[in-house]
């Protein structure tokens, strides 16, 4: 029983994470969705079923389970954001170890996104 409240938690603050990402800009919103739907399906079906049919949510969470795909638009956010933070990280002269470290981490990132198929809604 506790299980399945900290499943729900989880999945309520990945919402509101990814809620606030619809908002915030360089915050995403598809990845905090995709953790509250695996949290739900442990937590609660019915939870799960509310997001993945969600009318704005739903669409990008029932691609990436069907399709494995992530839609254009959230894929150059996401390149535009790994940029922006390797930006800020030379800007911030943060030591050449973590810079370089950062670049491997971001470079995997990006090759993840543009290789993935385009979602078609």
């Amino acid at each position: 029983m506790i299980k399945r409240w900290l499943w729900r938690a989880l999945g309520v603050s990945a919402v509101g994470i990814g809620a606030a990402g619809t908002v915030v800009p360089l915050l995403p919103t598809t990845p905090f969705l995709l953790v509250a739907a695996w949290a739900f399906a442990r937590g609660s079906e019915r939870w799960r079923q509310w997001l993945v049919n969600h009318p704005r949510f739903g669409p990008a969470i029932r691609s990436w389970q069907t399709q494995r795909a992530i839609p254009r638009k959230a894929k150059w956010i996401g390149v535009a954001s790994v940029v922006a933070s390797l930006a800020i990280a030379v800007w911030m002269q943060l030591p050449p170890l973590a810079l370089t470290l950062q670049v491997i981490a971001l470079v995997g990132v990006s090759v993840f996104l543009l290789t993935r198929p385009d979602s078609r809604y």
